[in-house]
């Protein structure tokens, strides 16, 4: 009894294990079948547009800096203590052509005037005492009965020619100080403002001195560095010699004030012959009349230094597709949808403009879409050729693709399709 119970101690286990290697072994030999699902591929919904023939206004966008047409450091030509200074001669001051800005001592200059034309009353009364002396040496040559003509000796020509000399360098000297206390008085060249005072009652100041400077204000001027490709549909004055070609380029400048957008309406008055170092562009000059007269609209001057923007409008281009800026992806690449089926094929395009908004395309030039192709709208991260998707086209949502028809191939194999996100 005791060897039974002994055997079946040893050799229980050794069945079970035996037994749990088996069942293992099985069901490793034939494990359970899989369930299979057919998970059908997602098609990416976007937004077309079907590309037709237009016109586009042309406008180019450039930048510039307000300047004065004219701006003039203020020179004493004559030295003295200032006496006045007026009431328009101060930053900011309007003042009108001719008027006063500022008066000098003008004591010295008219006592230099009193005394020039003293020393011409008295080059006047010598000069006609040689003349009396002339004459009564002509009439004594010809009472001693000399025939033919005095010698200038005997007639006194070298003394007259002295006092008629010595009579006009008396007037010019008047003349010079009837300049000097003339120029005692500065007035305004033009009708203009001041930009900056540099002097001041009781200031002495000498030739040379600046007493402050001021701009005109009949018209300012913007010069507008333009990007090449869009130059070429702007009617520009071209810089001929003897030659002037007038411009019919307008110019809409907008600037900033106080948060509120004021618009100023210019015109392109000529181009500068050279052209920039750096960026090789040409740069036109805006011209704004009366930048600070008042306007209906109560709109702020268009004062010197203010930074705008300009639009210049430039020839329609005909015969062009207008592509919005979102459906260009880099390298100028457009992403086109073909019909019935569905897929996206990629194109790159050569624009004739382009700014923020848009992109312009000549049709029928090389590598143009043709009219009718549809545009995708939609931002795509990584478009494949081929790839399906399900369109909405200007706001009508396209029937289900339809498989293209082609030659015989693997029946496993399936299309290409986008399954990433639009908004991505």
């Amino acid at each position: 009894m005791n060897l039974v119970r002994t055997a079946l101690r040893f050799c229980l286990p050794l069945i079970i294990l035996g037994g749990c290697v088996y069942a293992a072994w099985w069901l490793l030999a034939h494990p359970p079948e899989q369930a299979r699902m057919t998970v059908p591929a997602s098609l990416v919904r976007v937004e077309g547009t079907v590309l037709r023939k237009t016109t586009y206004d042309l406008r180019v966008r450039a930048q510039g800096i307000v300047q004065p047409r004219t701006l003039s450091t203020l020179l004493p030509e004559v030295g003295g203590k200032i006496l006045e200074v007026g009431l328009a001669f101060r930053p900011g001051g309007f003042f009108r052509k001719d008027e006063v800005l500022l008066r000098l001592e003008p004591l010295d200059y008219e006592t230099a005037l009193v005394t020039t034309r003293a020393s011409l009353t008295q080059a006047e009364a010598f000069l006609q005492e040689e003349e009396a002396r002339a004459e009564q040496a002509l009439e004594n040559w010809k009472a001693l009965g000399r025939s033919g003509d005095p010698g200038p000796m005997v007639a006194r020509t070298p003394q007259l020619a002295k006092a008629r000399a010595d009579v006009e360098s008396a007037r010019a000297q008047v003349l010079k100080a009837e300049r000097d206390l003339e120029r005692t008085v500065i007035r305004a060249p033009y009708d203009g403002q001041v930009l900056e005072q540099g002097a001041d009652i009781g200031q002495v100041v000498g030739p040379g001195t600046t007493l402050g400077r001021i701009f005109a204000v009949d018209y300012v001027e913007v010069r507008l560095p333009l990007p090449e490709r869009e130059s070429q549909f702007l009617s520009l004055p071209q810089p001929f010699r003897d030659e002037p070609q007038p411009s019919t380029a307008r110019a809409v400048l907008k600037t900033t004030n106080a948060g509120r957008v004021v618009e100023w309406e210019g015109r392109v008055v000529r181009v500068e012959s050279e052209l920039d170092a750096t960026t090789r562009q040409v740069t036109a000059v805006v011209q704004v009349d009366d930048p600070y007269g008042r306007r209906d609209d109560g709109a702020p001057p268009l004062t010197i230094g203010a930074f705008v923007e300009a639009d210049l409008h430039g020839e329609p281009l005909k015969d062009v597709y207008v592509i919005p800026r979102k459906a260009v992806r880099a390298g100028n690449e457009i992403i086109l949808i073909d019909r019935p089926q569905n897929t996206l094929r990629r194109l790159t395009v050569e624009p004739l403009v382009s700014n923020e908004q848009h992109l312009v395309v000549r049709a029928g030039s090389a590598g143009a879409p043709r009219e009718g192709d549809v545009l995708c709208l939609t931002p795509i991260p990584f478009p494949a050729d081929g790839a399906r998707v399900q369109p909405r086209i200007d706001g009508v949502d396209s029937p289900p693709p339809t498989a293209k028809p082609s030659a015989p191939a693997d029946p496993k194999a399936k299309p290409p399709v986008v399954s990433q996100r639009a908004d991505r």
